[in-house]
Formats: C-alpha cells, structure tokens, sequence
C-alpha cells in the first residue's frame, strides 16, 4: 500500500488525483490532504477519503472546517506550518505537489528535505528555486516525477536512452484561445473570452498563463531545471491538437513523441503507479478521428510572455522568481478587472526590468525576491503603470 499525500486536493489537480486514486482503493491510500479556502468541498473530500490529516492554509477556512461534521477523527491543520506538516507526514510516500503558485514551494520543499518522493504538478516552486529543489532532492534520495502533461510526456520519451544522447527537448503548446489573434484584436478581450480553452479545462491562473503563453514560459523553466537541459536546446513548438504532448530529440536526429488524449489523469496516474502505467476509464486516442496534426512556431511578438520567461531563465539568480511573481499579480489583476489582457505583460517586464538580480541559495532568497516582485507588481496595477510598459513595447510612447 502506498500512501499518498496530496498538496491543493480541491483544485483541478487534485481533483483528478483524487479521481484515479478512488480506481485503485487496493493500492493507494490517502493519508493528508491540504487545501486552501474551500472547506465545504474539502469537507467533502475527507468524508470520502478519510485522510489521517487535512489542512488549510486559510486560518478561517480551517476553523470553519473543524466544525464541519465530515471531518471526523481527522486532525486538522492550519496555516503554511499546517501544510508542512501534512507534507512531511511520517507515513507518506508519494506527495502530490498540485498548489496553484508560490504558494507550493515551502511545503514542496520541506517534503522533499523530509525525503518524500514529490510528484510536481506546481512548475512555480521549480521556477522559483529549481537550483535549491534539484540539490535538495539529491541530498535526501528524492525522485521528482513530473505530473505536468509536458514533463511527464518527456519524462517518458527519455525512458531507456541515454541523456547525453539528447540534442533537444520540444514543449508542445496548444496555442491557448487566442492562437490566431492579432495584438489589437487581444487588447479587447475579455476575461471570459480569456478562460475559454479551447483544449484543456484547468483553473483560471493556468488558463490565463496559457492563453498568454506565460504557462510554456514556466514550463521550459521547470523543463531546465528537471531535466538538466540548457535553455538553448529548449524549444516550444505550437500544435493546436493537444495530441503529442512533447518530444525529445536525440543527436542521431530521431525523434520519440507521447501522444495521448488531453486529460491530466494520464501523468498523474503514471507518476503514482511508475513505473507501470495502470488502465484508466478514459475515451482511447483515436488518431483517425483526430485529423491531421499540425505546428506553428510561437510568435513571441505576439506573445512576448514566452519571450521574459527565456530572459529570466538565462538571467539566473532570483530573475525566475521575480518572473513568476510579477505574473501571478499580474494575472490576479486582469481577473480582478483591474488591468487588460495585454497589460499583463506589462506589469512582468516593468518588474523583471527593475529588479536587481542576485544568487539564488536559500529558500529565504526565493521568498525575498517573490515578496519583493509582489510589491512592485502590485504597485504597477494599481497605479497603471503596466499600460506605459505595453504602449511602450508598441512604440507608442
């Protein structure tokens, strides 16, 4: 029996984990649970799985989750000391890491330092300190095993060969729902326009990273780090189908693809079970109804977020972090209503562009910077500072 922890059991993640783990009740047994504001569907939850601990981040949403009925003989736990204490458990084997942002990097990495295997559905805590998490996890005998669709799909392609034979790695993008739009047609759009994907149903942060391509951006930064690849032989190829999920090249010039339908319990399940693949009740990849596939390169004039999240990675340092700050105050700002969708952008250069880079050694030193990128970030939504960064961008300024 292997048991089973799960970081953000409420989002669409953990969700789906919660979903593959509910098959196989003879195999996996769920021992913490954590989430962070919705203790009714997290009541839910633990009345289902009956986790050992659960806890909330959110002090008032753990209080009222202690008087909710469904909790049972579950201890609860509460604040970022709750989370880690769920993640470094005694009897856990595996930790899903599914937090949405920053969020997830201290329990992350405390569960890793506690010498939790962690499979890493979060890409920020790997952007934000890649270099400290892939230490950390050597130090302790930790195997990370990627959840993300892309990671996992090339994970699995560099199975039985031989990394210094890798010549490239290729991230697939869907393109997000504005593949095709002009930068005017995107300055107009809307949030609900924003968070209609034509593909993948996620949450509202990812959603919007993707149709920014900031998502791709993250992903190649969390793609270095896992896989010990330099940026240059990184590359993002656009495939509308979301079929081939990535590929890696090897130097003799063949190339090995994982295709599959889009549906996140196909990494999950491969992350709890590896190296086995266990079935799943999912539709099967019919490549005959699917059509033809197809790629574009990604136009980084178009979507210049693909474009910062390269200069961060190469900048080093805490430019990662800044990055992945300014981005989530940026996106919480468009889905605030506060600032365009092309203002994001904005609000991440004007930051990446302020910010004095320093070393990246400690966990305090991703926090420092992340505290920081948020302030600025802040500051330039709320006083509209982005808009001057993206007319600017335009040479209309």
């Amino acid at each position: 029996m292997k048991h089973i922890v799960i970081l953000g059991s409420t989002g669409s993640i953990g969700v789906s984990a919660l979903e593959v783990l509910a098959g196989y009740s003879d195999r996996f047994k769920v021992c913490a649970l954590t989430a962070a504001t919705k203790d009714e569907p997290f009541a839910e939850q633990i009345a289902a799985f009956r986790p050992n601990v659960a806890a909330m981040s959110d002090e008032n949403a753990a209080s009222r989750l202690k008087n909710r009925p469904q909790v049972g003989d579950t201890t609860i736990y509460s604040g970022v000391e709750g989370l880690v204490q769920a993640a470094t458990l005694d009897q856990a084997d595996l930790v899903i890491s599914a937090i949405v942002g920053a969020a997830g990097l201290v329990p992350t990495l405390a569960a890793i330092q506690a010498g939790k295997n962690v499979a890493l559905a979060n890409k920020e805590p790997m952007v934000m300190a890649g270099q400290l998490m892939q230490q950390e996890a050597r130090a302790h005998g930790v195997t990370i095993f990627p959840v993300d669709s892309e990671h996992s799909a090339l994970f699995q392609s560099m199975q039985g060969h031989r990394k210094e034979d890798i010549r490239r790695i290729i991230l697939t993008c869907s393109g997000g729902p504005f593949r095709t739009c002009t930068r005017e047609d995107m300055r107009h759009k809307t949030k609900a326009e924003a968070l209609n994907h034509p593909n993948w149903e996620m949450g509202s942060k990812i959603t919007i990273d993707s149709a920014t391509l900031m998502n791709k951006g993250l992903e190649v930064i969390e793609a270095h780090w896992l896989f010990d690849i330099p940026a240059s032989n990184i590359e993002v190829i656009i495939h509308p189908q979301s079929i081939i999920h990535s590929m890696v090249e090897y130097n003799d010039g063949s190339i090995i693809a994982q295709m599959g339908i889009p549906d996140m319990k196909i990494p999950i399940a491969y992350a709890l079970s590896y190296p086995e693949h266990i079935p799943l009740d999912l539709p099967r990849c019919d490549l005959l109804k699917e059509g033809p596939l197809s790629f574009e390169a990604p136009d980084t004039e178009r979507f210049p977020c693909l474009a910062l999240a390269y200069r961060a990675l190469q900048a080093g340092g805490t430019m990662p972090a800044v990055l992945n700050a300014a981005n989530e105050v940026a996106v919480q700002g468009f889905l605030d209503d506060t600032i365009s969708f092309l203002d994001i952008e904005g609000v991440i250069e004007g930051t990446m562009d302020a910010h004095l880079k320093t070393n990246l050694d400690t966990l305090e030193d991703a926090l420092s910077a992340d505290r920081w990128a948020r302030d600025h970030a802040g500051n330039m939504v709320n006083d509209g500072a982005a808009a001057e960064v993206t007319m600017r961008r335009a040479g209309h300024a």
